[in-house]
């Protein structure tokens, strides 16, 4: 299938589909590698939101630590290497919660959500594109940052929903 455009992290396809009454439509479709998520538990009570700056808005943005597939890497070795770089923390104990489609309308993407236990502080090892703070927060003030608004990444709203902490 040729793409319009092959970029490093994603590429963009047209392609013609039958749907199953019969319709043909027209699609652009993002061929996306996948990605994890993961909700770092510091103890019962507190989790990490990272506070990342996202150029392609122009904000920061209060999320849960994530990362894009490498060619080849499986979503538990990817939550294993995410959390290190953007947090410092390393999780000892990780269990998959769940598997979301941010973007089925346009996107092959696939996020696996990790709950991630048992922490042990090691340092962040960001990128150098990667602007971010991490933040200890409790259920209730997670509950009161989301009601704020102050949560607008649907990939994290999700996942602390999986978590119950919503």
């Amino acid at each position: 299938m040729p793409y319009s455009f092959k970029g490093k992290l994603f590429k963009l396809m047209t392609q013609k589909r039958r749907l199953p009454n019969g319709y043909v439509v027209n699609l652009e479709i993002i061929k996306h590698p996948g990605a994890v998520l993961i909700v770092p538990f510091l103890n019962k009570e507190k989790i990490i939101l990272i506070r990342q700056f996202r150029p392609v808005i122009n904000r920061y943005l209060f999320e849960l630590p994530a990362g894009t597939l490498a060619r080849g890497e499986k979503p538990l070795d990817c939550a294993q290497r995410e959390i290190i770089e953007e947090t410092g923390y390393s999780a000892r104990k990780l269990t998959k919660i769940g598997e979301i489609f941010p973007v089925p309308g346009y996107s092959t993407e696939l996020i696996t959500i990790f709950k991630a236990e048992k922490l042990q502080k090691q340092g962040p090892k960001m990128e150098p594109d990667e602007i971010i703070r991490i933040h200890p927060f409790t259920k209730t003030q997670i509950k009161s940052l989301c009601q704020n608004g102050k949560v607008k990444d649907a990939k994290t709203i999700c996942a602390l929903n999986f978590c119950g902490w919503l």
